[in-house]
């Protein structure tokens, strides 16, 4: 235990680290300082996204080229670690874009905030209390909203709700907003806050004011579709229906549902992520969703109508394309302009395409090759670095195991009789 740590000097805390959790000391803060950046400004810039920083952690930066949303092709980058989800995205959507390519709507954007509180008096007077005093709760956000309100966007609705029969003595002010291209939270949290000053009276004991990160009326719909026969080079129409019965099992069985809406975050995290949006908010929101009517189902729809295959998710995205890590991180403003320099809107429908993409490729490979074919490639690559393997053996043992059953120990045992000449 250690007291005053955030006080240390960066090198202090990895000093103190050092002695007290690294069984290799000196190899330890090399490794540390192997990802500290040598620009000394920017290696500041993100020495102050949070606390007690002592280095970076890399994850992979990629691209997924030729994505055609709405007849207008887009190259999405993509910030993630696990293997084959680059790779899918891009297979998936040189797949479409033959086809027709992705289409994209944005069905509503109103987010959310609420004032918890409880109330132990007569509800009739609660409720006629809350009407004498709505419109002055809304302009105690007047010098909140003024900007926003310029950008089309500002408080939306204020409800008072009684959850008594859920909790005792347990009421909410509901308040709905609208945030134009900013993802909100730090206007939203303000707004709330302020509301909850003015709206304090004796009887009434404010627990706490905060946004909600489920958000089901900021929903957005993506979706594909095409001829049967233009699903699989052959046994189109069988394929089709074992794909529509894979979204049908996801549906129903939530062991299934959970792996398979996992796929979609895949790719809309990577997306979330490499815009220097929250996607910790979005998949909590998106597995709400996924649970809306009492039990966990797939995100994504699949039929057959009339001879075409149709796809499509509809899921709750709360994004910005302004303020936040959207304008701090580097990275994060080099995607934005990769992307075109998406308004918010345009971002939902972006990451949207990007999820059903995703389900898409994972959904096509359980049904046709299966999973693990797609996954051997990477997989295998992952074993021979954890194994030191130099450019030649990975040639050697990659072409020794093509199309073969991929495994720790084996690809160790190769190696060895490789490095052995036996």
């Amino acid at each position: 235990m250690i007291k005053g740590f955030s006080k240390l000097s960066k090198a202090e805390k990895i000093d103190w680290l050092a002695e007290n959790f690294f069984h290799e000391k000196i190899k330890g803060i090399d490794t540390l300082n192997q990802y500290v950046n040598e620009d000394a400004d920017l290696q500041q810039l993100h020495d102050e996204f949070i606390e007690n920083t002592i280095s970076n952690f890399y994850v992979p930066y990629a691209i997924a080229p030729n994505f055609l949303i709405n007849g207008k092709p887009y190259a999405i980058p993509m910030a993630i670690e696990e293997s084959s989800v680059v790779a899918a995205a891009a297979l998936t959507a040189k797949f479409w874009g033959s086809r027709g390519g992705f289409k994209a709507n944005v069905i509503s954007t109103t987010k959310i905030g609420q004032v918890h509180f409880t109330y132990e008096g007569d509800k009739d007077e609660l409720q006629d209390y809350f009407l004498s005093v709505k419109n002055d709760l809304i302009h105690a956000t007047d010098h909140i909203t003024a900007n926003m309100r310029k950008r089309g966007g500002g408080i939306v609705d204020i409800e008072l709700r009684d959850r008594t029969k859920a909790l005792e003595h347990y009421f909410q002010l509901h308040v709905s907003f609208e945030t134009g291209d900013s993802m909100g939270a730090n206007f939203i949290n303000s707004c709330l806050e302020a509301i909850a000053d003015s709206f304090r009276k004796e009887g009434i004991l404010v627990v706490m004011s905060i946004l909600s990160n489920y958000v089901p009326q900021c929903l957005v719909r993506a979706e594909v579709s095409c001829k049967i026969e233009e699903f699989f080079p052959n046994d189109a129409e069988m394929y089709a229906l074992k794909f529509v019965q894979a979204v049908e099992i996801a549906n129903v069985e939530p062991y299934r549902a959970v792996t398979h809406n996992k796929g979609i975050m895949n790719g809309i995290d990577a997306v979330v992520l490499a815009t220097g949006n929250d996607f910790r908010a979005v998949a909590a929101g998106a597995h709400a969703y996924a649970a809306k009517d009492g039990q966990y189902r797939s995100l994504t729809k699949a039929e057959i109508v009339d001879g075409y295959f149709n796809f499509s998710i509809e899921i709750p995205l709360s994004l910005g394309t302004v303020g936040g890590l959207t304008k701090l991180h580097p990275l994060a403003k080099l995607s934005m302009e990769i992307l075109q320099r998406p308004t918010a809107k345009e971002l939902m429908q972006i990451v949207a395409v990007a999820g059903l993409a995703q389900n898409f490729a994972a959904l096509r490979a359980l049904t046709t090759t299966g999973i693990q074919q797609g996954h051997m490639k990477m997989h295998l690559m992952n074993i021979l670095n954890q194994l030191e393997a130099n450019v030649h053996e990975k040639e050697l043992i990659s072409e020794a195991f093509r199309g073969k059953t991929v495994s720790h120990s084996a690809i160790a045992e190769h190696l060895h009789l490789i490095r052995t000449g036996h």
